[in-house]
């Protein structure tokens, strides 16, 4: 299984990160893999700790992927780290092995402490829509621009009926960041 989550990692000189990520669950263990090149990546591989952050506020995945990474932290409480201040819930972790690959290696990791702030109390459609929209920008240089479109189109649908401030202003965020994207004539991998 594959939860939506927001990664926090620390550089060597403990810098944050903050970057959405599907963690993969397999038992007890959660696994975190990044793309070559990237942050999170080379963090991980330097300390060898993270957190998982499980937030509702779909505007951190957006804005992660807009240029938009300042959102505010706490110290994470049982490793050298950050936590979401706006997370209901959050899981440090530590690495105990990585499968080498020259996309994407897996960092499995065990969960060191799991924390709750505050109830989840479900998604809207809107919400949904965000994150998959996010997910879509995310691969823009790796997928066909038709089939974003396309799905952008009915991803549209659940923002149109169901979205709150926040997800509008997600939501504006991504569809500028794509446009953009198809102005430059970006190259496709």
């Amino acid at each position: 299984m594959i939860l939506e989550t927001i990664v926090t990692t620390r550089n060597r000189a403990g810098k944050p990160h903050i970057a959405p990520m599907g963690i993969h669950t397999q038992g007890e263990e959660l696994a975190i893999l990044p793309f070559h090149p990237s942050a999170t990546l080379d963090n991980l591989a330097a300390t060898k700790t993270a957190v998982i952050n499980y937030c509702d506020d779909v505007r951190i995945f957006a804005g992660c992927l807009t240029g938009r990474r300042d959102w505010p932290l706490k110290p994470a409480e049982k490793i050298a780290g950050h936590v979401l201040a706006s997370a209901l819930a959050h899981t440090e972790v530590e690495v105990v092995r990585v499968e080498e690959d020259p996309l994407r290696p897996k960092f499995f990791c065990r969960p060191v402490t799991e924390v709750n702030h505050a109830p989840f109390r479900g998604f809207n459609r809107a919400q949904y829509s965000v994150l998959e929209a996010a997910i879509l920008v995310s691969r823009l240089s790796r997928l066909p621009l038709e089939r974003i479109e396309r799905e952008i189109g009915y991803l549209r649908i659940g923002i149109e009926k169901t979205a709150g401030p926040r997800e509008l202003e997600a939501w504006n965020w991504l569809m500028v960041h794509i446009e953009s994207f198809k102005a430059k004539g970006e190259p496709r991998l």
